[in-house]
């Protein structure tokens, strides 16, 4: 059996509004440590991201971890994130992973656009 190892970076495709872009991706060996430090206090995506529709919201924590609700469901989803630019990677404590970009201070994740709430 041969031995395969991944690149440093793969690399990932989000097309948006037609555009395909194509970026490198860590790899789970660079995932980033769960410090639960508040790195990110400061940082302008911080902060509550909502659907048109209300049914879903994305809260990126200061200390690197989001909490998604999905309708009356609360806490849905919770993980990890880093940013870097204006693309998002998460690790969801369940397992799977998930990026997006932010365009003009709109998140598009997933398939979803969402606007920032005040």
């Amino acid at each position: 059996m041969q031995d395969t190892k991944l690149p440093i970076y793969a690399k990932r495709a989000l097309v948006v509004a037609g555009i395909i872009t194509i970026m490198p991706a860590l790899t789970s060996a660079q995932t980033p440590p769960d410090t639960g430090d508040n790195t990110m206090a400061d940082h302008p995506y911080v902060g509550m991201w909502v659907t048109g529709d209300g049914r879903i919201r994305h809260e990126l924590l200061i200390n690197n971890r989001y909490d998604e609700a999905r309708g009356e469901r609360e806490s849905a989803y919770q993980g990890r994130y880093q940013v870097t630019d204006n693309y998002i990677e998460y690790w969801d404590d369940t397992g799977f992973t998930a990026d997006g970009e932010f365009i003009d201070d709109v998140l598009y994740h997933g398939g979803m656009v969402l606007y920032r709430q005040e």
